[in-house]
This record gives C-alpha cells, sequence and structure tokens, in this order.
C-alpha cells in the first residue's frame, strides 16, 4: 500500500486514457487485434520496514508497445494527512484511492525501499483484456476512484483479484491441494507476516477479537499479496465452453529476493524490549506492591488508582472498536482485562476505600472480569504478555479484597 506523497508526482493516467478512449473509434476486429500486443499482469510486491506496508502489495501492469504504454494500476493509495485519519481508521472508515503511474516509476520506488516485485502473466483472451481494460478506465473515473478500505475483505490486493476475476469469460478454479493449511485464522496469518515486529503484532492481537481466531475460506484468506500470488500461481480458467487453460501464462522476479537489499520489517522495533518482557515488568510491580500491602495489612490506594486508571483508558480503545466496521474486533475478551469501567469507578472506589477502609462493589465485581477474561484466554489468542498481566491483577485484587474484608486492623494509605 503506498501514498499519496510517493505516488501523485507519477501518475500516468493519460496514456490509460487514451488507449480506451482510442479503442471506441476503432473497428472491432481492430481493436481485438491490437489486445495480441497487450500484456496483463499481476504484480505481487515484498513486504517494507512500515508497519502498514508489513503485508506486502499488489498492483496490475497493463503494457501495450505499440502505444509506448508501460503503466502499473494500483489500489493502495492513501495519506496520514487525511483529516482524523487515526480515528478514521480505528472506526473502519478510511478511505483509498485507485492510481495509475508509470510502471518505470513503480518499480524505481521499490526497488529503492528495497523490496522484491514478482510478476504474473495473465493468460487472457483478447475479449478479456479489452473488457479488463474498459473496466480499469470505469473504475478511475472520479466518481469511483475512492473506495472504503477494509484490512481483511476490500484492500488493495482483494480489489485487483476481483476485477480480474470479474472480467473472465468463465471463472478461476483453484488448485485444492496446494494449500498445507487450508484454513487458517485471519490472526495466524496476520502473524505469518508480523512475527519480525512484534509490537505490530501487539497491536493487532490487541485490538482483533475472538472471530479473528476462527477458520478462513480461501477467498477470505487472499487479503494477503502473497497467498493471492500462491493462489494464481497453481489456478486454471474454466471458460465457458467449458474448456481450461493456465490462469498464468508465465510469471518471474522484476526485483529478485536475492538483490533486494530487504530492509527489516522489525528495524524500528528490535532496540526495544518486548511486549512480553514489558507486561512482565509491569507484573512484577504490581505483585511487588501486593506484597508489601500483605505484608503491612494495608491497601496502598495510590497504586490500586494507577491500576485501574491505566487499564481502564485501554479499555475504552477496546470499547470504541466493538462500534467499528473493522471485521473481527467487535467481540473482544480482553476487555474483561483492560475494562473501560475501571475508569468509571476509580473516584467512588478510592473514596470508600480511603473512609470507611471498606471494599467498593467494583472491586468484587472486576475479579469475576479477571476471571472471567482469563478463562476466556482459552478461546481467543491474547496480545503477547496481556495474560501476564491478568494474573498479576487478579492476584493483586484478590488481595486487596482478603486484606480489607479478613483483616481486622486493615487500612488503606495513599502511598
Amino acid at each position: 500500500m503506498k501514498g499519496f506523497s510517493s505516488i501523485l508526482q507519477s501518475l500516468m493516467p493519460v496514456f490509460f486514457i487514451l488507449l480506451t478512449t482510442g479503442a471506441k473509434a476503432q473497428p472491432a476486429d481492430s481493436i481485438l487485434k491490437e489486445m495480441d500486443d497487450v500484456r496483463v499482469c499481476l504484480l505481487t510486491c515484498g513486504p517494507g520496514s512500515e508497519s502498514y506496508s508489513l503485508y506486502g502489495h499488489t498492483a496490475i501492469r497493463i503494457t501495450h508497445p505499440q502505444r509506448m504504454m508501460d503503466v502499473a494500476i494500483n489500489y493502495g493509495m492513501f495519506s496520514f494527512r487525511q483529516k482524523f485519519f487515526v480515528m478514521r481508521f480505528i472506526f473502519g472508515l478510511t478511505d483509498y484511492q485507485m492510481g495509475i503511474a508509470r510502471f518505470e516509476d513503480f518499480e524505481a520506488e521499490y526497488r529503492y525501499e528495497g523490496r522484491w516485485v514478482f510478476e504474473q502473466q495473465l493468460n487472457l483472451t483478447r475479449s478479456e483484456k479489452l473488457v479488463l481494460m474498459q473496466a480499469i478506465d470505469e473504475n478511475y473515473k472520479p466518481e469511483n476512484v475512492t473506495y472504503r478500505y477494509n484490512c481483511f475483505y476490500n484492500n488493495c490486493t482483494t480489489r485487483a483479484r476481483d476485477i480480474i476475476a470479474a472480467n473472465i469469460e468463465g471463472e478461476i478454479v483453484y488448485n485444492d491441494n496446494n494449500d498445507k493449511n487450508p484454513s487458517p485464522s485471519f490472526r495466524s496469518l496476520c502473524h505469518s507476516k508480523t512475527s519480525a515486529d512484534r509490537w505490530s503484532q501487539f497491536g493487532n492481537d490487541l485490538l482483533l477479537g475472538i472471530k479473528a481466531d476462527l477458520p478462513t475460506c480461501r477467498s477470505e484468506q487472499q487479503f494477503l499479496p502473497e497467498k493471492l500470488m500462491t493462489d494464481f500461481s497453481h489456478a486454471f480458467i474454466k471458460g465457458t465452453d467449458g474448456c481450461t487453460r493456465k490462469l498464468v501464462a508465465s510469471e518471474k522476479y522484476i526485483i529478485p529476493k536475492d538483490i533486494a537489499t530487504l530492509q527489516q520489517p522489525a528495524a524500528n522495533t528490535a532496540s526495544l524490549p518486548s511486549p512480553r518482557i514489558v507486561m512482565a515488568i509491569l507484573s512484577i510491580i504490581i505483585i511487588g506492591v501486593t506484597i508489601i500491602d500483605i505484608r503491612r495489612r494495608k491497601v496502598c490506594l495510590a497504586a490500586d488508582i494507577i491500576i485501574q486508571c491505566l487499564t481502564g483508558l485501554a479499555g475504552i480503545i477496546l470499547f470504541l472498536m466493538i462500534f467499528s466496521q473493522h471485521p473481527t474486533v467487535n467481540i473482544n475478551f480482553q476487555i474483561l482485562i483492560l475494562c473501560p469501567l475501571s475508569v468509571v469507578f476509580i473516584w467512588p472506589m478510592a473514596l470508600r476505600m480511603k473512609r470507611s477502609h471498606r471494599l467498593h462493589w467494583w472491586h468484587k465485581a472486576y475479579i469475576i472480569c479477571l476471571f472471567t477474561g482469563i478463562i476466556a484466554g482459552l478461546f481467543q489468542h491474547f496480545a503477547e504478555g496481556i495474560y501476564i498481566l491478568a494474573l498479576s491483577l487478579l492476584t493483586r485484587n484478590i488481595s486487596t479484597f482478603y486484606i480489607l474484608t479478613h483483616q481486622p486492623c486493615a487500612r488503606t494509605t495513599e502511598n
């Protein structure tokens, strides 16, 4: 997926528009004969170092030597400078655009970024090439160029796949023997691309809910560029006449993997401690304060306020995801651990503990939430280290409950 700043300078729609509009004025036989020189290719690009480029990219290349045209059709254009970009992305309201660039500029950018590019020439008939190009031309009109992005179901890869499949005279038939694991989950597919960047993986796992752990079908798996590339390599076209032909006529690397100076996806976070280490440190601090409280028979109110505030603020983000249009995020059991209600009950909880040295009912409710969340972790994959944090929070709250209900001389302290 590419940004506006790097692509707008190299847009070359005029070549494509001249081809399709010029074709309308020619006789039908002449147009179809001209399609013999046209090459339509699927381009698959390797991952980059930025979090949004870890999954790779897909584009369509169309070449027409007779008209000196060589362009890349790209469905992954976006800009971080869009108003309220982060908020719109959280709620699944991000708009992407289609763009057309000179292929030499497209290739140059990926060489500069050190990312491989693999080309698959599609085995299309004359009429299929013409219809596909007319569909792309229609797609490039101002009223159609923008679309609502969806990371799993409507991204740069699925858009390229769908426009190709919709303009084939017949249907694409995939080889079912190609997959070693035919039903991976969205989460495991994401992990295959983010394993080297553990903080990006942590963010994904924190926001993705239990639906991300369900098995996926082939079409759902093809949101990943490399998955679509592999499927196309083994696919056939079953024509309306009953005949079959390979979908891909030939394939090759434009930028080979062994030549591209690949930037490691984890370069930006390699020097940071892993999420598990950070969560373990926080858990040790929580357990340490709890042990001190047990020995003193006093509850450190300040520690509980800080813990409730931090977990509650994180929970607010998970709560907002309930209203997001992103798939697989609205049912997330991690919200039982990072509970947004903690923020609501900070003040009444603190007043009750300070004035009467008694538990607020939220303490009991939060213990139930934590216990339920830990059990739910058996069914949903939690973000790295969250389970460790959950156990320490449960220990802390049970200890506070014990101190204030079973120790006659128990007190609360502000520090």
